[in-house]
């Protein structure tokens, strides 16, 4: 792309607008900046766009979201899908208002339906509501927990869940094919909704989709008679969560919910915490002030679209809140899952529990203790919505639990995605169940692994920013693959997954196999030890994350096997 030719027609064709013009204008001396921003054109990926919001065609903007919005529309159409219509959700972050207007009106005037909510809400509130009104697809604007200078536009399909192949590269060719911004079309809101085009989404969606949360409810009655008890502080991170998830457990008893009162509000500046990621311990800081103040049980928090949930409680030896992993969240709520129903005969004979290929091995352990089958899908919650679908077309598979090491799990069949406010609902559930047995959620959490052994997890990243950065990432991706390591430290490599090539080399007899699953730019090692490591570019982020796993006969020994590990990962680097 020639990117100066690109600049200067943002700069002088009158579809751009005024702002966006004097934007640009600004920066005219300013080289490096405007090559960052036209060099090329911000990429669809498989689940849309994300990226930092600005004037230029790699920049989240009315004109790209629009763009990205007519190359759906192309293939709705081309599935006579206009009368089923598009449901359109988005969060707190800055446009994010904007764009959802921008892409319900692009749908509109291609003819297209658009059922648009009428304030933020949650990313599964979206999942769940497209299925509920029968749309063939749906598109929530977020950037999940990415810093405030960004937004994201992610597209799901009839099932509920995130795009898969061969939608999403169908999708990808039909924005791609796309070059002139001025050919998109749009319309005026009123004339929309003159013409049937334009709906809103309202409480109806949002009370019968607290009517499903409520039926996962294992325990009602104690519930009732005990969740009054349970203090429970949550914050928001000034995102979607506070008025479902304290919707939710004020409907089953929770009265003891002591919201962050700085993170409250909606902000997508988000001013208390920069990065507002429930994986990031500095997110807590206000919380767990509060929950000191008050002897709070269990602090919550969820990110701006509330789809991720990060989980501190109370270790009842030292009396210190201790911080959950995405993994032993996930866990903790799986335990309890599979252990209430196979105690109440109703867990099913055909069950499945889900984790992607990132995810902790604990939950191989736990799936075989309790008789389910274990499905390992690629990185991303799409995949585990995608075998929901699955075990409806082919009626074989009953779906229990799916989980993925990035704060992210459903319970139910509700939404496709992962849903943070049913796992706050279900996390308080067990927080009640083991108060009563005088065990807080952290010692239940170290039963679970004095029960099936201390599985550890860590991420490493490195971040490369703008192009430069890209080629580096791309860069050490290859080497990686072109050059696997025999040894890392004192692991030896038994077996060599390559799943962009669809690879298993077993290092020591060189014989391949196949690993089963979708092509993806992912390198996993199996480890002697029951360790393993796994290397991926980000999908959302200028990052490149190496996931790493040990498993050991206590917390110190586990830690000392990561530790281990991890110094031995710049031989990968």
């Amino acid at each position: 792309m020639d990117y100066q030719k690109s600049y200067w027609e943002w700069c002088s064709n009158s579809y751009f607008d005024e702002q966006t013009r004097q934007e640009l204008l600004a920066i005219k001396n300013d080289e490096a900046e405007i090559k960052e921003r036209f060099y090329k054109a911000l990429e669809f990926g498989t689940g849309g766009l994300r990226g930092i919001i600005g004037a230029g065609t790699n920049r989240m903007n009315l004109y790209t979201v629009r763009r990205a919005t007519q190359g759906l529309a192309n293939v709705i159409m081309k599935e006579h899908g206009e009368s089923k219509g598009v449901a359109i959700a988005y969060d707190s972050r800055n446009m994010s208002v904007e764009f959802s207007e921008e892409a319900a009106l692009c749908l509109c005037a291609n003819g297209i339906k658009a059922y648009r909510y009428e304030s933020l809400r949650p990313t599964p509130e979206l999942s769940f509501a497209l299925r509920e009104l029968g749309c063939i697809a749906g598109i929530v604007i977020t950037a999940s927990h990415n810093p405030p200078e960004y937004n994201g536009y992610k597209v799901y399909w009839q099932d509920g869940a995130q795009i898969t192949y061969p939608k999403d590269e169908e999708i990808i060719s039909k924005v791609n094919a796309i070059e002139d911004f001025a050919s998109v079309k749009t319309m005026n809101k009123s004339d929309a909704v003159a013409q049937g085009l334009y709906y809103t989404i309202g409480k109806e969606i949002d009370d019968r989709y607290m009517e499903e949360l409520s039926k996962l409810v294992i325990h009602k009655d104690l519930l009732l008679e005990k969740g009054k008890d349970l203090k429970i502080v949550y914050t928001p991170l000034h995102g979607t969560g506070n008025i479902p998830v304290r919707t939710i457990l004020a409907k089953l008893g929770f009265e003891q919910v002591i919201v962050v009162p700085e993170q409250e509000k909606p902000d997508g500046s988000f001013p208390t915490v920069g990065y507002p990621n429930p994986e990031d311990p500095k997110a807590f800081a206000l919380a767990l002030s509060l929950a000191k103040e008050i002897d709070a049980d269990v602090i919550l928090a969820t990110d701006p679209d509330a789809d991720r949930l990060g989980v501190y409680a109370k270790d009842s030896h030292t009396g210190e809140y201790v911080s959950f992993t995405g993994n032993m969240s996930g866990m903790l709520i799986c335990e309890y899952l599979l252990s209430q129903k196979k105690e109440l005969g109703t867990l099913a004979q055909d069950g499945a529990l889900i984790k992607t290929i990132v995810s902790t091995n604990l939950a191989d352990k736990v799936a075989a203790y309790y008789g389910v089958e274990l499905i390992e899908v690629l990185t991303g919650f799409k995949y585990i919505g995608e075998q929901i679908k699955l075990f409806e077309e082919t009626k074989k598979g009953t779906y229990e639990f799916g989980f993925e090491e990035s704060y992210g799990c459903l319970v139910g069949t509700h939404a496709r995605d992962k849903d943070a406010v049913v796992a706050v609902m279900a996390l308080c559930e067990a927080a009640v169940y083991y108060k009563e047995q005088n065990k807080t959620l952290w010692d239940q959490m170290i039963a679970i692994y004095e029960k099936y052994g201390y599985f550890r997890e860590g991420l490493e990243t490195m971040t490369f920013k703008g192009i430069e950065g890209a080629v580096k990432i791309s860069s050490m991706m290859e080497n990686i693959r072109h050059n696997p390591p025999k040894k890392l430290g004192n692991y030896e490599v038994l077996r060599f997954r390559d799943y962009q090539f669809d690879t298993v080399l077993d290092m020591k007899t060189g014989v391949k196999s196949s690993t089963g699953l979708p092509a993806s730019n992912v390198l996993y090692f199996d480890l002697s030890d029951d360790a393993w490591v796994c290397v991926r570019p980000s999908g959302t982020e200028p990052k490149i994350k190496f996931y790493v796993g040990v498993t050991g006969t206590s917390f110190e020994n586990s830690d000392e096997k990561m530790k281990e590990l991890k110094s031995n990962l710049l031989a990968l680097a």
